[in-house]
């Protein structure tokens, strides 16, 4: 990956929705997953990178970019993996935007206090990381 952008892992409904709405908007965007045919969710507009293998290997973490990522969003199904991923984001490699999906809303808790943002199952993990990246846009705005 190429300077800083966002990098998505887990390329089902919700994260592939995601990358892909991004890539539209002209983001350098990276999808990482498991399986190469997760990656034909991705829509046609789709121009970011695709790096297949395990986001529970640091090796494909680094060919990803995460040393250079200002966003990570995670939404892979296994809500532990989601939890090890935010706090490797956010603490070791200090991405600034951390999002991550559980699908247990009682991880939440295990996040509080950290700058990690936690959204839930695909309607309401769409839903909520469109209101986050509202926000996180106005706060810039009010800045400038």
């Amino acid at each position: 990956m190429a300077g800083k952008g966002m990098i998505v892992i887990g390329c089902g409904r919700l994260g592939s929705d995601i990358a892909s709405r991004s890539s539209e908007q002209g983001k350098s965007v990276t999808v990482i997953d498991n399986f190469p045919e997760s990656f034909e969710r991705l829509s046609d507009a789709f121009s970011g990178y695709k790096v297949l293998g395990s986001a529970a290997n640091i090796k494909t973490l680094l060919d990803a970019g995460i040393d250079k990522a200002n966003e990570i969003v995670i939404t892979t199904g296994d809500d532990n993996l989601n939890l090890f991923l935010a706090f490797l984001s956010s603490e070791i490699y200090k991405i600034p935007l951390v999002y991550v999906r559980f699908d247990d809303p009682d991880k939440a808790a295990l996040v509080a206090g950290h700058d990690i943002r936690a959204i839930y199952p695909f309607e309401l993990s769409r839903n909520k990381f469109y209101e986050l990246k509202r926000e996180e846009e106005e706060d810039e705005e009010e800045v400038e």
